[in-house]
Parts: structure tokens; sequence; C-alpha cells
């Protein structure tokens, strides 16, 4: 069953409690109610995916208390910092590089160098933010491709019994979601429009440039954008059955014999804990690979049902052609 949590101390002391120990937890926010995570934590990420039933691993958007925090994972620029001081705490999401000492997880940027960031403007999720001590990574708290939440309400019919709580935050006054901008490039780009007007930006930042190429060719710096994520150097094959003493390995389940160097996602063949595991480990296999001189990531089958899904469409991006592979 989901807890339906009070917006007051108890309630947020609870939700903030599920969420270190790795649980889901919906609050509402200023734009609509988020679904959230602690983005230091690869299973409780993996567990987003599989609630909501995301067929891709999108970047997640992590929410911080303040903006000294969030400056903590990302690195921050002087334009960057001129939107915060202006727009945060507010609906604005920047993306930004991830800084070196980065708490949150590969599986929260989907495995890129970048990290999309905010600070809400609504006092309940502020004070959830402040007890976790972590960033927490809140997608809107729906199934995806349905009409995102702005009532605790909305959240319980559509992921009712599949979290572990909502922290009743009253409706959401602006109703959106967030505005996603790139900072992490030579000029800003609108990713997404949303609860701060574009001219609100630039009326900071000067002429901001809209990303209006059509979705499977965006740069996949934000959610709900539709584009190829993080690919190694080596090249994937997926499906392998055998393995040569050249290769790297991805295993699911118990590995194949012979590889020059083995990763197993989930000796198990558990898919949330496969899911949790993806990104570091095709970044882990690509680096050892690369230094033990093998030629390609040779990845086990993996099921596609529930995470599965998601898993075999990173896979399938990461073994695309090298002509074909969108800008990283």
């Amino acid at each position: 069953m989901t807890e339906l949590l009070p917006a007051d101390p108890e309630g947020v002391a609870r939700a903030a409690a599920l969420l270190r120990a790795g649980a889901l937890v919906a609050f509402g926010t200023e734009t609509v109610y988020g679904l959230g995570a602690d983005a230091t934590n690869p299973r409780a990420l993996a567990a987003v995916f599989e609630a909501k039933g995301r067929p891709r691993f999108n970047p997640l958007i992590c929410h911080y208390p303040d903006a000294a925090s969030a400056y903590a994972d990302v690195a921050a620029n002087a334009p960057a910092r001129r939107l915060a001081d202006a727009l945060w705490p507010g609906p604005l999401t920047l993306v930004l590089p991830r800084g070196p000492a980065c708490q949150a997880d590969l599986l929260a940027g989907a495995g890129l160098d970048t990290l999309a960031v905010r600070v809400p403007a609504q006092e309940t999720a502020l004070a959830v933010l402040r007890a976790v001590g972590r960033p927490v990574a809140a997608p809107s708290a729906n199934r995806s491709g349905q009409v995102s939440p702005t009532t605790a309400r909305h959240v319980l019919d559509g992921l009712g019994g599949r979290i572990a709580a909502v922290l009743e935050s009253g409706p959401c006054p602006v109703g959106v979601e967030s505005t996603v901008l790139d900072m992490a490039g030579p000029r800003p780009v609108l990713l997404r429009p949303g609860g701060v007007p574009a001219e609100a930006i630039e009326a900071l930042t000067g002429p901001v440039a809209r990303d209006i190429l059509p979705a499977p060719a965006r740069s996949p710096r934000s959610p709900g954008l539709l584009a190829s994520h993080y690919a190694p150097t080596l090249p994937v094959r997926r499906d392998a059955e055998t393995v040569g003493a050249d290769e790297a390995l991805l295993a699911f389940g118990p590995p194949l014999p012979g590889a020059g160097a083995v990763f197993a996602l989930s000796a198990t063949g558990d898919l949330r804990e496969a899911a949790a595991n993806l990104f570091a480990g095709l970044r882990w296999l690509d680096t050892e690979g690369q230094r033990r001189g093998l030629c390609r990531i040779a990845a086990m089958r993996v099921p596609a049902h529930g995470l599965g899904l998601a898993i075999n469409d990173r896979l399938a991006r990461a073994a695309a052609p090298r002509d074909a592979k969108q800008e990283r």
C-alpha cells in the first residue's frame, strides 16, 4: 500500500526517512508532483523507471534545497549562477557539466557528462530536501506518457501501490513542468519550455537558442527528449551467446566463459539490479577494455520485459553503427 503522508513535520520526516532508505516518495512542487528517489542510489533510480514504466533511461532532474547544494554536484558558470540568483527557487532547470565530486549516480543523468538540476519553490518540497541531505531525482509522478499530476490524488490514481508514499503537498500552483535550459555549451539552449517564460530568461542572458530539431535528433540533455545516450568508445555487440578473449563481457546472469574482462549486471538475473548497474558497467568495461587492448564489448541477452525494455533500448543505442550515433 502507498502511504498518504500529511505535510507536517512528522510527514516530512517520514518521507525523508523513506527516501534515504531507497524507497520512492512523491511530493508536490510548484510545477507538478515529482516522484522522488535518492539520486545517489542506483537501485532507487532504477525503481523510478520501473514504477513509471519509462521506456528509456532518459535523464532525470535532480532537486536541491538551495543553489549551494546544487553547485556541489555541477560546474556552474557565471551565466548559470546569474540565472539561479534571479530565478531559484523556481520552475527553472539548468543542465550543467557534472562536477568532479558529483554525488548523483550516473543513472540520474542517463550516463551523460551533464546533470539537470533545480531548486523548487515549494516549502514542503524544500523541507523534504533539507531533511534528506542528498540530491533527490524527481521526474513527474505519473506513468510514462500519461498526464503529469498536480494533486496527491492524481499521483495515487496512477501510481498507488507502486510507490512507498505520497506527501500531501496541496495543488501545484504552476501546473506545468519546469523550463529546461542547457547551460553546458557556449550559448544557452532552451530544451523545454515551462514555468519560467523564455523572455524572463533572455532578460538575464540575452538571446537563447531554441532546440527545434525533431525529437530523435535532439541532444539528450533533458528529460522528455528522445535521443541517444552515452556510448562507449569500444563497439558494442548485443545478444552475445559466446565471447572471445579479445572482448569485454557485459554479463546478465551466469557469465559466458572466455572474456578478457567481465562486469556482471546481475549474477541472479535481477532486472532492477541490472538497470542500476548498466551505465557504471559500460563505463568500466570501456575503460578497462581499452586498457587491456580488447576490441569490443559483448553484451549478453537481457529479457525484453519490465526494466529489460529500457536496458535493451540503451544497449541498442550503444551498439548502433558509429556513423548513426548522434552527438553525445
